[in-house]
């Protein structure tokens, strides 16, 4: 016999905290990714302007995972 009367209540609550929190995670992460790509780029072709085209592809790419995500959930 367990404690708690819906024990599946307690492992949803677990997987959504996990879900919402990597929530606060994607948008800084692709934005650094994109970076450090563009400064790799310029390095690698002698440039001074891919750091802002990776910065803004990355942030795109994280407003893009973002919504797929709240889409999804939104979903079920």
């Amino acid at each position: 016999m367990s404690s708690s009367p819906n024990p599946s209540s307690k492992d949803n609550f677990w997987v959504q905290l996990a879900r919402y929190s990597q929530l606060g995670f994607i948008l800084p992460a692709a934005t650094l990714v994109g970076w450090l790509i563009g400064v790799g780029l310029d390095k690698w072709l002698h440039t001074t302007w891919l750091y802002l085209l990776g910065l803004l592809v990355g942030t795109a790419a994280g407003f893009v995972e973002l919504i797929r995500i709240v889409i999804s959930d939104s979903g079920k």
